[in-house]
């Protein structure tokens, strides 16, 4: 259960850093764990909360922590959240929220072009829930765009 946390601790931890090697995390990347993994609930374990345990597990000076860090900054907001839980059902069960999950890609920013070549710069487009792909292409685009994958970015150019 734990080399899945660690796995699920890498993903996040090189979440919207090109430059990570996935072995530390920052807090706003340890923030989104909680939060998509469902550790941050918003009533026991608040926001607030997840913050003040990042910092108190980071060495004074760092803006980042290990995996071993990040085990007991869980260990810490798992005894918040489930209160009356022995140690080891504490970490099992926050294991257990983190298992297999991603960084979740909401409101994901689709840049669109509306010519094909290599000459034209792409428009960002914050993208919700209400506007479908065909909505925007013919809003934006014309009728024909190409589709591409970066990283957690849709570019369309």
């Amino acid at each position: 259960m734990a080399s899945e946390a660690e796995k699920t601790f890498h993903r996040f931890a090189a979440f919207g850093e090109s430059s990570s090697s996935g072995t530390e995390m920052n807090n706003k990347n340890f923030s989104k764990l909680c939060k998509d993994c469902g550790i941050m609930d918003g009533k026991t374990v608040t926001s607030t909360d997840v913050d003040i345990v990042f910092s108190k597990v980071k060495a004074k000076n760092a803006r980042t922590i290990t995996f071993q860090q990040f085990k007991e900054a869980v260990k810490e907001l798992g005894q918040k959240r489930f209160k009356g839980k022995s140690p080891d059902e504490v970490l099992e069960n926050i294991y257990g929220l983190m298992e297999g999950k991603d960084p979740a890609t909401t409101g994901a920013t689709w840049m669109l072009s509306s010519r094909l070549d290599s000459t034209h710069t792409p428009t960002p487009v914050r993208l919700n829930s209400n506007i479908s792909l065909i909505q925007l292409q013919e809003k934006k685009c014309g009728p024909f765009f190409r589709l591409k994958v970066c990283n957690s970015l849709f570019l369309i150019g």
